[in-house]
């Protein structure tokens, strides 16, 4: 589905339920928040975007605990869990998605190769969702394709959300 469709049956499904929207971005750098913000009238259902590149931005603006860098590493379920959940903590939102990648074309490793990124979403009331995607391509191409999954997660909790 193209990217535009996808905000827009977004925006339907947020309108619909009155729910707000955050996005805590590392590696796409707020593309999701741009992608969102392009659709006239979105002031309307998308509270924030909080654009976390550095671990210490993620600690001082989400709340994100210094030891899950150490233990975990930054590209890691719990970061993003604790990144979305933040986002929610921090804001009006009640619906977020947090998206935490190694894009390329370096910083890539054995465990966690160029194309490794995770995404969570979290909604007030219920339990955070995380997923590991393993994308090929440049970086440009990593980052759409992490910007694409990051809206249809968005979708999909709203479809099921009886809220």
């Amino acid at each position: 589905m193209e990217t535009i469709a996808l905000v827009k049956m977004l925006a339907k499904l947020a309108q619909s339920k009155g729910i707000k929207i955050a996005t805590a971005e590392s590696c796409t750098g707020g593309g999701v928040a741009q992608e969102i913000t392009a659709l006239a009238g979105s002031s309307v259902w998308f509270e924030c975007s909080f654009v976390t590149y550095s671990n210490e931005a993620k600690t001082q603006m989400l709340g994100v605990p210094k030891e899950l860098f150490v233990s975990d590493g930054a590209v890691s379920e719990a970061v993003v869990v604790a990144m979305a959940e933040g986002a929610l903590a921090k804001s009006a939102a009640s619906l977020s998605v947090a998206i935490s990648g190694v894009a390329g074309p370096a910083g890539g490793t054995a465990e966690k190769p160029v194309g490794t990124v995770w995404l969570a979403w979290s909604m007030a009331g219920c339990q955070t969702e995380a997923h590991c995607f393993h994308f090929s391509g440049d970086r440009q191409t990593i980052r759409s394709a992490a910007i694409d999954e990051a809206l249809k997660g968005l979708v999909k909790q709203l479809s099921k959300s009886t809220v």
